[in-house]
């Protein structure tokens, strides 16, 4: 008796494993799935005149939002399955996220003041800091609190700039201030590219110098160097890029609408046009079960090579965009 109930028990809890094993992994499949880019807003005030701001404050409030809420929510801090095997949608928030930062800064320091100057927007001021809490705490703070809390505050300050008798709340839409974000976003693109290429092992001369005689560096360092991502790091490099381009194509089509006279006035508006365009390509679906890493010019396929296509098309329109403004 004592064996044919141990056997039973067994076979029980056997059955049991299969079937938890077999709801993990498709919740985790299902929460590893990415969001879709999401459309600007835009609203007009009673003279029939656009807000300034209000789709790029929309923007950063639904990115924020899309990744909270998606399914699965926030799975960066989660110390459960499925959501703490899920290293690359962890990867894809944190590349999302880092966007985020950057806008949310640049909102803070540039948008939203008229010159150096000017007095922060204490909303703005306080939504940032909450963005910079680390993406991976789970306790006291926990991350998507804060950052909940953040898209209050930034709900808030869209809230003032839609009131016209509100002349505290501003969102100034002008070339240097946007010229000043694209910075920010230039340097983000050309690291992620560089990341992606060293999925295969490269040479780079060092350039860190390169134009200023008497510029010098607090450490020597070799005139070539070698780079190679580690093999298991290459999915994670792959979707924090695919996160970091899917937030920015979620701005810049915002951009593309509140500073649409400063694009029309350089003639930049179809360099825009082609940054959204390189940036849609980053979000294709992805076959392949797992994010190949073959040789430049092997049999098989490599991922983060093709993505860093795109991303340096899209940076090298940046640039382009850059410089328009830059002119009288």
């Amino acid at each position: 008796m004592n064996f044919t109930w141990s056997a039973r028990a067994n076979k029980y809890v056997g059955i049991a494993v299969g079937v938890i094993f077999v709801v993990l992994t498709s919740l985790g499949m299902w929460w590893s799935v990415d969001p879709d880019p999401i459309a600007p807003e835009a609203k007009v005030q009673a003279n029939g005149k656009p807000i300034i701001g209000y789709s790029t404050t929309s923007a950063l409030i639904n990115t924020v939002e899309v990744l909270l809420n998606k399914p699965g929510g926030w799975t960066s801090n989660d110390t459960l399955p499925p959501g703490v095997f899920l290293d690359n949608m962890h990867s894809f928030e944190f590349g999302a996220l880092e966007q985020v930062r950057d806008l949310a800064r640049a909102m803070r320091k540039d948008f939203s003041r008229s010159q150096s100057q000017s007095l922060e927007d204490k909303d703005l001021s306080e939504a940032q800091a909450k963005f910079n809490i680390d993406h991976t705490s789970w306790l006291i703070p926990r991350a998507e609190n804060e950052y909940q809390e953040a898209v209050k505050l930034l709900e808030f300050y869209r809230l003032r700039i839609s009131d016209p008798s509100n002349v505290n709340a501003q969102f100034y839409a002008r070339a240097d201030n946007l010229n000043e974000w694209l910075k920010e976003v230039q340097k983000r693109l050309g690291g992620l590219s560089q990341r992606l290429s060293a999925s295969v092992e490269t040479e780079r001369v060092n350039t860190d110098l390169a134009g200023d005689s008497a510029a010098k560096q607090s450490t020597e360092v070799a005139p070539v160097r070698r780079f190679k991502t580690p093999w298991l790091d290459i999915d994670n490099v792959f979707y924090e890029a695919r996160g970091s381009s899917w937030a920015l194509l979620n701005f810049m089509r915002a951009i593309e609408v509140d500073f649409a006279d400063v694009l029309e006035k350089k003639n930049a508006r179809t360099s825009v046009q082609q940054i959204i365009r390189e940036l849609e390509a980053t979000q294709q679906t992805v076959y392949s079960p797992m994010i190949l890493n073959g040789s430049g010019f092997g049999i098989l396929a490599n991922h983060s090579l093709v993505m860093a296509n795109y991303i340096s098309r899209a940076n090298a329109a940046v640039i382009d965009l850059n410089n328009l403004l830059s002119q009288g």
